[in-house]
């Protein structure tokens, strides 16, 4: 009876262990958002070059993970 106690114990940790990964939204998604909020009235989007603007690191980097347009 020990053995089943123990045995339901690490079933339990194996089960905790595990992890729901979300993914982050990338930056095409964040830009869309504050596009979004900038037609309803809010802050401006900032323009390249800007002081808090995504850089062209940024968006070479984001390419390579963004979903091609069918």
């Amino acid at each position: 009876m020990a053995k089943k106690a123990a045995m339901k114990k690490t079933a339990k940790k194996k089960a905790s262990k595990k992890k729901t990964s979300k993914k982050k939204p990338g930056l095409y998604a964040n830009i869309h958002k504050a596009q979004e909020r900038a037609k309803r009235g809010g802050k401006p989007v900032r323009k390249k070059g800007e002081k808090g603007a995504p850089t062209e690191a940024a968006f070479r980097k984001s390419a390579k993970t963004a979903k091609k347009a069918k």
